[in-house]
């Protein structure tokens, strides 16, 4: 039997290609993506005196997150029970960014915005951009830091006559991106 396998064979050997830069990718990300990252972002968090944690999310191996999170704190609102004198704290989630390794090796980037719980729908995390580890360096991160606290900064000073701030959002979350600052 002849049978032109050119085509087939191609694909198959970029298919066996693609693979073999996932295990690579998910070494760089041990041996050195991940340290750096983290590095990078406690170098910031100590030379700005950003309030911050860097939490690494690694339940699952290979498929691991370091996030920038601003936390949780009081919102400076309380609801009133009803017929009592209690009142009840809101508390507003200040926003993170997250560098996700992907089950391919890359790493995605992206924001978790500020909410307030209760009042509307959490924003979308916003997907930045999805990186292979090479090509995520500090400038990257020090880029990422600065457009992540700009839009923070647009969401608490949040005005409706300005038509060029972003809204606090009222959409509907997105399961596994807005349960990664949850514990």
């Amino acid at each position: 039997m002849s049978i032109d396998l050119t085509t087939l064979t191609n694909r198959v050997n970029e298919y066996h290609e693609i693979l073999g830069k996932t295990k690579s990718f998910r070494q760089d990300w041990k041996e050195s993506l991940k340290p750096m990252i983290m590095e990078t972002l406690d170098y910031v968090v100590k030379e700005t005196k950003l309030s911050a944690d860097i939490v690494v999310k690694d339940q699952v191996e290979n498929l691991e997150a370091i996030v920038l999170d601003l936390g949780r704190t009081h919102s400076g609102m309380q609801e009133k029970v009803e017929d009592t004198n209690i009142k009840k704290t809101i508390i507003k989630t200040q926003g993170a960014v997250v560098y996700q390794q992907l089950f391919n090796g890359k790493v995605m980037v992206m924001f978790v915005y500020p909410y307030i719980d209760g009042y509307g729908e959490p924003r979308p995390p916003k997907n930045l951009e999805i990186l292979r580890p090479h090509e995520l360096k500090k400038e990257y991160i020090i880029r990422h830091i600065e457009e992540f606290i700009k839009e923070v900064t647009q969401w608490e000073d949040y005005d409706d006559d300005v038509p060029e701030k972003s809204s606090i959002g009222f959409n509907k979350p997105i399961g596994f991106q807005q349960d990664i600052l949850e514990e």
